[in-house]
């Protein structure tokens, strides 16, 4: 039988997710489900979907409560193709956002917030422009595979990171290079990532500092999802590997232009190692109810 769910309609700097509440998790739903809820033909449309659910009602909840106990609600979130994700900074966001519109955690602003997530817990500070995300640790992992791309001419070296989630990260030669690249298609790594990964391509700004802030734009492919107007880790992920290139005496604030808007990213020296946090707004369109 048909099972109808309500849902919320939102995103952060063009990136976009159906969101609804499972809390006991009792409506998991199949990826071909998901993929249809996602589907921008013949469902609502978006680059993911968001379950709101009880970190103590599903498995991978259990991971987060040993990390934080206080981290009572675990995003699950699928691609548009229905295939689970580790992380999604801007996704991270608008989660936060969905709780407090839907009555089920109060957050201040100048209060954070920890949320379970497969990539561990991450905290989410209420701002007044919208919420600041500690990322936790970025590394270099992946290696520097050669990236192709339609419409690239010639394959250019990438840098591999981690967010928590994969990214190879891309630097190209100028704006209108960056603006042809076909990204219709996912661009094709060698050697090729074994989980797959997220595809960044970054223009640094001329010139690449202003005002102690760094300056960067970017366009991504996501594995799962396709070229999106924002990628919240991509953008923490094209900041890290700017800042390697650029050496000694690179910023810790970085602007990240995207073609949804500008993400903001901050390095954080911690006692494990270094954070990155994502800053950003979250917007929630409508809502709706649907049969799944």
């Amino acid at each position: 039988m048909a099972t109808s769910i309500r849902f919320t309609k939102g995103h952060g700097t063009g990136n976009d997710f159906v969101l609804y509440a499972d809390p006991e998790g009792e409506h998991g739903l199949a990826r071909e489900q998901l993929a249809a809820i996602a589907d921008r033909h013949v469902g609502v449309g978006g680059d993911g979907v968001i379950r709101a659910v009880r970190s103590d009602s599903l498995p991978d909840g259990a991971a987060a409560l040993a990390e934080d106990p206080r981290a009572e609600w675990f995003m699950d979130y699928v691609n548009s193709d229905g295939s689970v994700s580790e992380m999604c900074g801007n996704g991270v966001r608008v989660f936060t956002e969905y709780l407090i519109a839907a009555g089920l955690v109060e957050l201040p602003v100048g209060a954070s917030l920890p949320i379970g997530t497969r990539a561990g817990v991450r905290d989410v500070l209420r701002t007044p422009e919208g919420y600041a995300v500690d990322m936790g640790l970025w590394r270099l992992q992946g290696g520097e595979p050669l990236v192709r791309a339609r419409e690239l001419p010639v394959a250019r070296p990438g840098l591999g990171i981690s967010v928590g989630n994969p990214h190879v990260v891309v630097a190209v030669a100028s704006d209108e290079e960056l603006d042809a690249i076909d990204l219709g298609a996912a661009p094709l790594l060698e050697p090729a990532a074994p989980e797959g990964a997220n595809v960044e391509f970054v223009v640094p700004g001329d010139p690449l500092v202003v005002d102690g802030v760094g300056r960067i734009r970017m366009r991504v492919h996501e594995r799962g999802s396709g070229e999106t107007l924002s990628c919240g880790t991509g953008a923490v992920a094209a900041a890290m590997a700017v800042r390697h290139w650029a050496g000694a005496g690179a910023p810790e604030e970085w602007r990240v232009e995207v073609p949804g808007g500008v993400l903001g990213v901050r390095v954080v020296a911690e006692e494990d190692g270094e954070h990155a946090v994502l800053s950003g707004p979250a917007v929630l369109v409508f809502e709706g109810e649907l049969q799944v």
